[in-house]
């Protein structure tokens, strides 16, 4: 994979992927949704947060990915890379297959590809205002460009934090978990997202669309 920073191209092939889940940082509204989705057959996670272990190949900065189905959908999320001892924070979507996860949260995980944007920032360099960071996410619905996740960092776990729980090595990936859907989850062909440092004026934008497999059986 190849990424812009403020130094020049990053090129790597991470050899770990986490996927973190369940990192909100209201515990009383993580704990909600948790039975909330038990009450649709989505399994409790073990523990809160949790990392699950999915294969870097799953990495793709290509502007399609294909899916098994339609009942997909992506997620905006922070993005780590620790690459040379020193890490990289990025945005990447975590497409999730909604229908598997009723049968296992770590399967729908695994099973499709994770887009991420060609754009990385020294996490140091954005260390003191991590929680202003912006994060939004839109889909395409009816021909328009709908508005479907919209924050900051403050609502997800400090990435410290994550990163302490995850024990990002060298060679690691992490997405960080995401924000909630806005009107509900739910599936879209056209995924669009970005991150915004309101202190550097900066931002990290990606876009992708899915092609939908047939299910055969």
């Amino acid at each position: 994979m190849q990424f812009k920073t403020a130094t020049g191209v990053l090129s790597c092939t991470p050899d770990r992927l986490i996927v973190a889940g369940w990192t909100g940082r209201d515990r009383a509204a993580v704990d909600h949704h948790i039975e909330e989705l038990a009450a649709i057959g989505v399994p409790a996670p073990s523990s809160v947060p949790l990392y699950y272990q999915c294969a870097p190949a799953l990495l793709t900065q290509e502007a399609s990915i294909q899916v098994l189905g339609d009942q997909s959908s992506g997620e905006a999320e922070p993005f780590l890379l620790k690459q040379d001892g020193r890490i990289w924070l990025g945005l990447a979507s975590d497409h999730t297959d909604r229908a598997l996860e009723t049968y296992s949260v770590a399967c729908s995980k695994q099973a499709c590809a994770k887009p991420v944007a060609d754009t990385l920032w020294l996490l140091e360099d954005v260390a003191d205002h991590l929680d202003s960071l912006k994060l939004q996410s839109w889909i395409r619905e009816g021909g328009d460009w709908v508005a479907y996740q919209d924050g900051t960092l403050a609502s997800i776990l400090p990435l410290q934090q994550l990163i302490a729980g995850a024990d990002l090595r060298d060679g690691t990936a992490m997405l960080c978990g995401t924000l909630p859907a806005i009107g509900g989850v739910r599936a879209s062909a056209e995924f669009k997202m970005a991150l915004e440092d309101p202190v550097s004026g900066q931002s990290i934008a990606w876009s992708y669309t899915s092609t939908f497999l047939e299910i055969v059986s």
